[in-house]
């Protein structure tokens, strides 16, 4: 089960972190990843790391701004968000998926998800 938390309004320029906890089986068996969907829009990829942390991949509308952190001892992934603009606003979702040496950008390939926790950034 994940749960994402952490979500909330700010103004474009600041920053903000949201976290998502897992329960049940290992953190460390899992790819994981940040999704951001938007009313009438699809899913989006905004950024993900395999189950070794060793690869971390990023959208390319937040690369450079963004950061993905999972911790497997908190069973924790957090998304640091810096420079926020008004485009961000979204719902955040976190995904797993099954391990794997490279990070998947499509949710097709996530089969875990949480509910969401919403970004609105103000300009």
């Amino acid at each position: 089960q994940l749960v994402e938390s952490g979500g909330g309004l700010v103004q474009a320029g600041d920053s903000l972190r949201i976290s998502c906890t897992k329960s049940g089986g290992a953190f460390t068996s899992y790819n994981m990843a940040w999704f951001r969907q938007s009313p009438g829009q699809e899913r989006e990829f905004v950024g993900g790391t395999n189950w070794k942390n060793e690869n971390t991949k990023y959208g390319e509308a937040v690369q450079g701004r963004f950061t993905v952190i999972k911790d497997d001892v908190k069973s924790t992934l957090d998304l640091q968000m810096n420079k926020l603009r008004p485009e961000d606003t979204a719902v955040y979702l976190c995904a797993a998926a099954v391990p794997q040496v490279r990070v998947s950008t499509s949710d097709d390939n996530y089969d875990h998800w949480g509910r969401g926790t919403q970004v609105r950034v103000s300009s």
